[in-house]
Parts: C-alpha cells; sequence; structure tokens
C-alpha cells in the first residue's frame, strides 16, 4: 500500500502575520527539535508546515485527529528531511500499516512545497 500527499504554502503569509500571531503559530506548530534547527526562517518554516499537511493527507486523517506537532519534520545531516510520526500519528500510522516515510521540500517564487508518500 502507497498513499500520499502533498501542500504547498505562500512563505509571505508566514511574514505579514502580526508578531504575536506569528508566535503563537509557530509554538502550536512547531516542536522544540524542529525550531532549533529551523530557527526564525520563514522560508523553512513554510517548508516544515507544507510537510506536516501533506503528511496528514497521506496519513489519511489531515489535522484535527492528529495535532500537528505529531508530526516532526527533522533535517538529517546531509540536508535531507526525515519525517518522525509521534502520539496519534503514530498510533494512526501502525493501524493502518504504514511504516515508511519519505518527504521532499523545495522552495521557489515565493512558494514551499512538500511532497510526503507513506508505504506499508
Amino acid at each position: 500500500m502507497i498513499k500520499c500527499g502533498v501542500d504547498v504554502v505562500e512563505i509571505q503569509r508566514l511574514e505579514v502575520i502580526q508578531p504575536a500571531i506569528r508566535a503563537r503559530f509557530i509554538q502550536r506548530v512547531f516542536t522544540v527539535l524542529e525550531l532549533t534547527q529551523l530557527g526564525d526562517d520563514s522560508e523553512a518554516l513554510a517548508g516544515v508546515f507544507a510537510a506536516k499537511e501533506a503528511a496528514s493527507k497521506a496519513l489519511g486523517t489531515g489535522i484535527g485527529k492528529v495535532r500537528w506537532q505529531d508530526f516532526e519534520v527533522i533535517h538529517a545531516q546531509t540536508g535531507e528531511p526525515e519525517l518522525r510520526l509521534h502520539g496519534e500519528a503514530l498510533r494512526v500510522a501502525l493501524s493502518r500499516g504504514l511504516h515508511e516515510w519519505a518527504v521532499s521540500i523545495t522552495h521557489d517564487g515565493g512558494l514551499a512545497l512538500a511532497f510526503v508518500v507513506a508505504q506499508g
């Protein structure tokens, strides 16, 4: 079984929101490890946000049953993104037989796009 999800985010959306709203959004969506790796880089944050959306689509739940922080996108030493599942996302994935995950993120023309594939 193979499942996939894709999402695109306009990077500027993260740059034009009020600082207080941006701070709450970042705290709600990203894990401590992600923020350590990404810092406050809007392009990088948009890419990881898109990857989390794409992962929730590949899982078949969307966001709601699972939380944003149930998906964690870590950049390996090679720079390649790696998707880790936690909490409810991990439970759902295992119940659906999805054990392998791949993620690709790209940025161009003011957009961040992510594509996620899950395989069981």
